[in-house]
Order: structure tokens, then C-alpha cells, then sequence
């Protein structure tokens, strides 16, 4: 009988060959060495999670990771602080608002790292019972750029990592933090540097990079000191905000916004809802405005302006009040001891054109108003520009950098030698002209020497304010870039005026006597008034760089000057030799500055008065204390501020009386930059020097006195003030 067991029909497992069994576990094992030889994408070097405790069943965890698994030969390594927050808890920016505290790093244990700058992502506005905190929820990387000491050796960045988190309570948490990063090929990880660069790019940029600009921060103080913002956008806004951060102790209200046109310009207006109680003047304060729309972010330093005043007339009604006050001030600029040393030049423009024929003269004097009235438009580009990048602005700022100096002495040598007869180039009139400004070979005059007499008769007209013009630069620079430009051209009119008074009426220079030898020894009277001002200018670098440095550059002048003298004597190969030197010894004098440092405080005053340091803060408890304050806002390249001291400051009356013990004299030396004095000018609604204010107990905010002074104006001011 068959049983199922032999029978062909049973159901069951195939046989398969031994052979291809063999087969089978030898392609499964090729397939497990192949996938364990494969290479893999480079790891990120990471930390350790760390956890601390918020409440029973919460925590807060935090890590450093790097975008990089080694430091290659990178000189500043990606790196991110990761913060994980649970639901419902927060932590803090850089400035947290009305409460809470920004986190603290502190690398203590690093090894081979020379800086760990952390960054901070634009943050979250949160309101809670009417205040307003700034921070993050959920999760957060603050990127840091590592940068070792020895790029190409193993880092160790490790330390401690303090962070205040907050929901219905507020805990502290500390953690021990550190990440290795060895030596060898700074491979990427997508992963890791994805989630680094998904928070840089959230980091507040520069405008331009962010799309974002803020074009004006004024402020309207009263009773409550209110910004007034202007911002602009490429792309229309959406969720903008605006925060503002002044120092500890200031705080501000959410900002209120009107969208304007296609979405893409707004105004804003933030009220002040706390100060500090030795707060300085809000008018003038230096802030940082960080504007934020969704992912794009920027923010900005700036320097608070005074709001222009409302009043019942129309808005062109002001504005053409400053024009007219901007040409009255141009005008009085011309009357100003700064604009003296330009005398020479002035002169023989009027007296080269006896004889002349009215259409010529017209000409001429058009051109060098021309000229005025463009190098007023190019100090005007430079004010915008300056705006634009955050920084305080003020009148005659030029003379503050010593490169600057450097061009106007070379200039006024060269142009002292011109009209001495000893510096001649034999090129087209055009070019001769336009590159000298003053008389070419054949005795004639350009329209091009014309210009560029009124464009230096602009550059030494700046350093010194004028009545008026104080109140015209003021109100531009509260306001935006076309108000500038307004103004800027007005001041060029005003200053210009005389020239065009002579082009409307030529017979007033037509009617003096022809060129002849009284105005060649004329000329070399006038040069005396350009060597002058040189010298002028090297005391202002003797302050400003060095002595040292003056001397070098004085030196390299009277070289200049002896090598424009002796070329007269020479052939003409020769010449050209002695002009290419010439040449090498002016350019040299521009590489003299950056070679000698700064130093450490300005030349001590001539005068018998002792003067205190300027102290703003010192004022306020100097006037609570019963003291009546002087301060005078000076530098040492304005020469209306040192007329004022020979002519009052330092004599009579009023020296006695500031070297006695009822008035503080204080002194605010801005020969140098220095922010603390441009937010000090700007707080009183000046941008120039001089600048003289008495403060008393009778007078806390200052009694301001006129750019010239008089002793009895100095003597009332301090009567006013003392009471």
C-alpha cells in the first residue's frame, strides 16, 4: 500500500540544489560588505543634548552643533547654539523688554578658540498684561562664528550657557556645554547647516541686504516723548514691528503704524513709556532701530532728531521760511572770521576784472557762484550718505579727519605759490585752470579757474556756523534727504550772493582800474592770508594726529614750496624733473597721518580758565547742587570759536567770572570725533560750532547764545541762569 509519504502528489517544501543555496549567501553577504565599504555623508560634529528641569514632566534642552565635522583650515567655523523650549515657555533677545534677561555665555574651558561670537535672530514681540518682552518659543539657534587661534588645529569650544525661560513662572537654567571639533577636512553636513543657516538668515542684516530701510527717527518731546519713524521696503510689508533699544532704563510702547501707498513705505509712531532718572536728552540720543517684517529683518544705529515744531502754517510755509533763513545764514557766512583766509581770492576775482567787458565779468562770477553752489550739493550727498549709514552728522565735520587737512594745505601751498608767480604748468588753459583756480599764463581768467575758486571758497567756509544757518541745518537734518538738498542749495545761494550781485550789475567791477604792476605786489600781500591758513591747519593736525606728524608734513610743504620756487631757474628738462618731484612730495604728505597715532587728549588751553571735561550727566547734578554751568563747544579748526575766546571768553569780565567759583566752565573739545558731543549739539537742535549754553537753577535746559559773542550776552546768560 502507499502511504502519502511516498506518494508523488505530497504537498511540501522544494528541494533546492546545495549549490544555489551556496550562491544565494554569498550575494547576501557582497551586499552587506559593499553597503558597510559605501562612504557616507560626513557627519556634523555635535554636543551632547543637555537637559534641565522646568517643572514635573518639563524641560528645556540645549546642544551646540557645528555645520562642519573638523576645522579644515577655515578661519571662522559655522557653529550654532540649539535651544529646544517646551510648549507655552519662552526665552530672550539681545534687549528683553520690559522684563526678563538675554542669555549669557561664558567659554571658560575652550581650547584654541580666540572668539565665539553669538548672534542673535530678529525675536518675537510678546504681550502679556500690557507688556511687551522679546524673545523665542519652541526652538531657537543662536549662531555663533567661532574663530580659532590657530585655524588648522583641533578646537574645543566648552563652557557654561546660562538661558531664563518663562511661562507662568520665570526658572533659570544652567548648562555645561561643549562641542570638538579635531583637526583634519572641514567636511559639510546638509543637515546640520541647513539648521544653522534656517536662524542666520533671520539675524538682523544691513538694509540693502534685508530689502528694509529707515529713512527718518525724530522724536516730538512733551509730556510724552513720542518717534516718529519713516521705513521703506522693496517689497510691500506684511507684519512689520519695530524695535528700539536705547541703554538700560529706557523702554517704548508698540509701535503704530500707516501703511502708505502700495504697501511699501510706513510710518511709524512709538511713544516713550519709561526713561532713567539721569536719562540724557531724547533729542540727540544715539539708538539701534531693528525693523522687522516676517524673515526679513535689518537694524540700524541712528541718531534721534528734534521733531520740526507744528504750528498753524502750512507745511511749505515752513519749509520756505528755513529756504529764506538758509540764504540769510549763507549770506552772514561770508562776514564769518572762518571765511576770511578765502579773502585773497575773492579780491583778485573783483579787481582782475577792471577793464573788462561786462559779458566776460558776467560770466566769471557766475561761474564761481556756480561753483559754491555744487560744492554745497557734494557736502549735501555726503550728509545723506552718512544718514543712510546711521551715524551723527554735524557741520564742518570734514575738518575732522586729518587726510582731509592733509588736501587743504597741499592746496593752499600750491595756490600760495600760484599767486606768487612760482607755479605754472604748461598745459591746455582749461585744465591749468580748473586744477588751480586762479590766473593762467596769458593773465586771463576761465570760467573753469572761476569754479573751482568758488568750490574752495565753500571748503573753507564750512568749519564755522553763522546765524541762522544753524537753525536751517538743524531743521534739514531733522527731516529727510530732499529737505537736505533744499537746504544745502539755499546756503549755496546764500554764500554765492555777492558774486551774483556783481553778475546782475557787471559796471561793479568793470569800473575798477586795469590789471597792472599794483596787482602783482597785490597778489603776494593776499598769498600771505593762504600761508596762514596752511599753518592754521597744521596747529589743527598738531591737536588732531601728532606734532610730530605736523612738523613731517610742514617740512614736506617747504620742500613743495622750494621746489616750485627753483624750477624757474632750471632748463626744461629739468623742469619737468622738479614738477614730477614736486609731484612725489605733495602725495607724500598724505601717507604722513596714518603713520602716528592719536594722542591721548587734546593740546592744553592758552587760557588762565580751568576747564572741566565735558560731562553731560555732571551737568544735571551740577545744576541741582545751586552751580551755574558754562559750556562751550569748541575745536580747534574753527576760527569763529577761537575768535570768541580772544575776543571774550578769555578776557575781561567773563574770564574772571568763569575762573571764580560762581560758574563751572566745561569744555567739549570736538577737534576729534566724538558722539557723546555730536548727540549733545543735536539735543539742542545744532549741528555746528560754535556752540555756547549756560545751565543754571533758574535755567535747567539751558539758556543757548548766539555763534558770536559779546560780553554782555555771555553776562546775562549766566545772570539768567543763576537767577
Amino acid at each position: 500500500m502507499t502511504t502519502i509519504a511516498d506518494s508523488p502528489l505530497r504537498v511540501g517544501r522544494p528541494r533546492i540544489a546545495e549549490p544555489l543555496w551556496r550562491l544565494c549567501l554569498a550575494i547576501a553577504v557582497a551586499l552587506v560588505l559593499a553597503m558597510a565599504a559605501a562612504p557616507r555623508p560626513a557627519a556634523a560634529a555635535s554636543g551632547v543634548w543637555q537637559s534641565e528641569r522646568l517643572a514635573p514632566g518639563t524641560y528645556i534642552d540645549a546642544r551646540l552643533v557645528s555645520a562642519v565635522n573638523a576645522v579644515g583650515d577655515l578661519e571662522t567655523v559655522p557653529v550654532g547654539l540649539h535651544v529646544r523650549l517646551p510648549d507655552g515657555w519662552k526665552t530672550y533677545w539681545r534687549s528683553p523688554g520690559d522684563a526678563g534677561i538675554p542669555p549669557a555665555t561664558d567659554w571658560h574651558a575652550a581650547t584654541n578658540v580666540a572668539e565665539a561670537a553669538l548672534s542673535y535672530p530678529a525675536p518675537h514681540r510678546f504681550t502679556l498684561f500690557g507688556i511687551d518682552t522679546f524673545g523665542y518659543e519652541r526652538e531657537v539657534v543662536f549662531p555663533i562664528a567661532l574663530r580659532p587661534e590657530e585655524p588648522g588645529r583641533a578646537t574645543t569650544l566648552s563652557g557654561t550657557v546660562d538661558i531664563l525661560t518663562c511661562s507662568d513662572i520665570c526658572v533659570p537654567a544652567q548648562f555645561d556645554l561643549a562641542l570638538a571639533l579635531p583637526a583634519g577636512p572641514a567636511a559639510p553636513d546638509a543637515a546640520a547647516a541647513n539648521l544653522i543657516n534656517r536662524f542666520a538668515v533671520q539675524v538682523p542684516a544691513t538694509g540693502d541686504a534685508a530689502g528694509l530701510a529707515i529713512e527718518t527717527a525724530t522724536v516730538a518731546t512733551g509730556e510724552t516723548p513720542v518717534l516718529h519713524l519713516t521705513a521703506t521696503a522693496r517689497e510691500p510689508f506684511d507684519e512689520p514691528d519695530i524695535l528700539v533699544e536705547a541703554g538700560d532704563g529706557w523702554a517704548f510702547a508698540a509701535p503704530v503704524f500707516d501703511r502708505q501707498g502700495d504697501g511699501t513705505r510706513l510710518t511709524a509712531e512709538i511713544e516713550v513709556t519709561e526713561r532713567p532718572n539721569d536719562a540724557p536728552p531724547l533729542v540727540g540720543l544715539p539708538v539701534t532701530m531693528t525693523l522687522i517684517d516676517g524673515v526679513r529683518a535689518m537694524e540700524q544705529p541712528m541718531v534721534l532728531a528734534q521733531a520740526p515744531a507744528s504750528g498753524s502754517g502750512s507745511g511749505f510755509a515752513t519749509l520756505a521760511g528755513i529756504l529764506g533763513l538758509a540764504v540769510l545764514g549763507g549770506l552772514i557766512l561770508n562776514l564769518m572770521p572762518c571765511v576770511l583766509p578765502v579773502l585773497s581770492l575773492k579780491l583778485l576775482s573783483l579787481v582782475g576784472r577792471g577793464g573788462e567787458a561786462p559779458g566776460r565779468v558776467r560770466l566769471g562770477f557766475l561761474a564761481t557762484s556756480a561753483g559754491i553752489v555744487a560744492s554745497f550739493l557734494v557736502l549735501a550727498a555726503g550728509v545723506i550718505a552718512l544718514q543712510a549709514s546711521g551715524q551723527a552728522v554735524g557741520w564742518g565735520i570734514q575738518f575732522q579727519q586729518p587726510l582731509f587737512l592733509v588736501f587743504m594745505i597741499v592746496l593752499l601751498t600750491v595756490f600760495a605759490c600760484n599767486l606768487l608767480g612760482w607755479f605754472e604748468v604748461l598745459l591746455p588753459t582749461r585744465v591749468t585752470d580748473t586744477a588751480t583756480g586762479v590766473l593762467n599764463r596769458t593773465g586771463g581768467y576761465s570760467l573753469g579757474g572761476q569754479f573751482a575758486t568758488g568750490a574752495f571758497a565753500t571748503l573753507l567756509a564750512t568749519p564755522c556756523s553763522a546765524p541762522f544757518l544753524g537753525t536751517a541745518v538743524g531743521f534739514a537734518l531733522a527731516r529727510g534727504a530732499g529737505e537736505v538738498i533744499l537746504v544745502f542749495v539755499a546756503l549755496g545761494i546764500g554764500l554765492a550772493l555777492p558774486y551774483l550781485v556783481i553778475a546782475a550789475v557787471p559796471a561793479l567791477a568793470t569800473r575798477l582800474p586795469r590789471p597792472g604792476r599794483w596787482m602783482v605786489v597785490l597778489k603776494k600781500l593776499l598769498s600771505l592770508a593762504l600761508v596762514a591758513t596752511a599753518l592754521w591747519l597744521l596747529t589743527v593736525m598738531a591737536v588732531q594726529v601728532s606734532a610730530l606728524a605736523a612738523y613731517v608734513v610742514g617740512g614736506l610743504m617747504a620742500a613743495l614750496v622750494l621746489l616750485l620756487w627753483g624750477r624757474r631757474h632750471l632748463g626744461r628738462p629739468a623742469r619737468r624733473a622738479a614738477v614730477a618731484l614736486a609731484s612725489g612730495v605733495a602725495l607724500a604728505a598724505f601717507v604722513v597721518p596714518p603713520q602716528f597715532s592719536r594722542p591721548a587728549g587734546a593740546v592744553e588751553s592758552t587760557a588762565t580758565t580751568e576747564w572741566m571735561a565735558f560731562d553731560r550727566a555732571a551737568i544735571d547734578t551740577l545744576v541741582a547742587d545751586g552751580h551755574v554751568v558754562f559750556v562751550d563747544v569748541t575745536a580747534d579748526w574753527c576760527l569763529t570759536c577761537q575768535a570768541n575766546k580772544v575776543l571774550v571768553i578769555d578776557r575781561g569780565e567773563v574770564a574772571a567770572l568763569l575762573e571764580s567759583d560762581e560758574v563751572v566752565a566745561m569744555q567739549a573739545d570736538w577737534t576729534l570725533p566724538d558722539d557723546r558731543i555730536s548727540a549733545f549739539l543735536a539735543s539742542h537742535g545744532r549741528y555746528g560750532i560754535p556752540f555756547n549754553i549756560v545751565y543754571g537753577p533758574q535755567a535747567p535746559s539751558g539758556v543757548p547764545l548766539p555763534e558770536l559773542l559779546t560780553t554782555g550776552v555771555v553776562l546775562d546768560a549766566i545772570g539768567q541762569a543763576g537767577g
